[in-house]
């Protein structure tokens, strides 16, 4: 068993209604860190999934941060690696990783103890191996393969998937509550109109704009004040406003990018996401003359609520696929076809990626199946003989 007294601890501060980043950040207080790597590491954990993963590459990360700045960027991964490492010793044991192998190998890797005999040491090897390998041979429970890639014969495979069977493949999984992941939307979209005369207004969500001024007796007792440290509290008034303009910057930011989005995806909030097209964050930022990475930013956990639901901003954003008429067609759109095909097939035979490919060149859609495959596995839609099984 992973360390129980690690396992209760983690449970009983979910259950104090703890969410995993606080839990995390709680422990990193404990550590000894320089600035930079304190704060790389605050980052890290921030930007952890409800699983406990961490979905972005760490140069994707940086770059989010240091723009154009290659001296910056390259100083930002090095940071961001050594967080990554100090990341992963913390509790829960698997936290961090950027696979589920990794999750796993992590956790196994943690099993290791003084008084482990030569078989149990074997099998974890074994189990670490296998872990290695790609995960569809662990879904299918292939003996046979998975003993050739190993190095191993079939009994140690055997009993190291039952040691693997004993892993939390979602660490993050025991600090999720529902009532805290309630969505609160930055934005809200409602229609004004029908049919093709139909309109959109966008507005800020005032629940989420906080309420921020300088008392007037406050500022008329600072003015009038000529003594000593006037100066310097003068200083203060003009940093206490700096402040609240810029946070009414940064949500006129958000307002002004979602107009946009609205504006260029009208067929989305008219006929769904079977309708979204094809939009990258340099059309919205070129629109809008500011730089790509604040768009990454204002679109980053910022929500809009829409006829069909609240959604992320940076839902709207996907790739171009191309067609047989020479157009373009949104990823998001071709995910939301594979959903589609998949909800109506028959449960007896499953399609598999290259049906759906097929099918989706039927529509006019150019879509290869290892693309299928990666939007399938992004919709969390298991493949073909597993949902058959299921």
């Amino acid at each position: 068993n992973l360390a129980d007294d690690e396992r209760t601890d983690a449970t009983e501060f979910a259950r104090s209604q703890e969410s995993l980043q606080s839990f995390l950040h709680r422990q990193a207080l404990s550590l000894r860190l320089n600035e930079n790597d304190q704060a790389a590491l605050r980052f890290l954990i921030e930007s952890l999934n409800d699983d406990g993963y961490l979905e972005d590459s760490l140069p994707a990360l940086a770059s989010t941060l240091a723009g154009d700045d290659n001296d910056q960027f390259d100083e930002l991964v090095h940071h961001f690696q050594v967080a990554l490492g100090l990341l992963q010793s913390l509790e829960p044991v698997g936290v961090g990783a950027r696979s589920l192998g990794e999750c796993l190998t992590i956790q196994l890797r943690e099993l290791a103890h003084a008084n482990e005999d030569s078989d149990e040491a074997q099998v974890r090897k074994t189990a670490i191996a296998i872990c290695k390998q790609p995960m569809e041979l662990l879904a299918k429970r292939d003996f046979k393969r998975l003993a050739t890639l190993t190095r191993s014969n079939e009994d140690e495979v055997r009993a190291a998937l039952q040691l693997i069977a004993r892993l939390e493949p979602k660490p993050g999984r025991r600090f999720v509550d529902v009532e805290r992941n309630v969505v609160v939307p930055d934005v809200i979209v409602t229609r004004i109109g029908n049919g093709t005369n139909a309109r959109f207004r966008v507005m800020l969500n005032p629940d989420v704009m906080p309420r921020l001024r300088v008392h007037d007796i406050y500022a008329g007792a600072l003015k009038q004040h000529k003594g000593e440290g006037s100066q310097a509290l003068s200083q203060r008034l003009q940093e206490a406003r700096w402040f609240i303009k810029n946070i009414q910057q940064r949500f006129d930011t958000i307002l002004r990018v979602s107009n946009a989005i609205v504006e260029r995806q009208k067929s989305f909030f008219v006929h769904g996401e079977l309708a979204m097209r094809p939009l990258v964050l340099r059309e919205i930022a070129d629109e809008l003359g500011l730089h790509e990475s604040t768009i990454s930013r204002v679109t980053t956990a910022k929500y809009m609520a829409t006829p069909y639901g609240t959604v992320e901003l940076k839902y709207f954003f996907g790739s171009a696929l191309g067609t047989e008429t020479g157009g373009n067609a949104s990823s998001t759109a071709v995910r939301a076809l594979i959903k589609q095909f998949v909800s109506a097939e028959d449960i007896k035979k499953p399609l598999s990626d290259s049906q759906v490919s097929e099918m989706l060149k039927e529509q006019g859609i150019e879509c290869a199946r290892r693309t299928v495959a990666k939007y399938r596995e992004a919709l969390r839609i298991a493949p073909a003989n597993l949902r058959k099984a299921l």
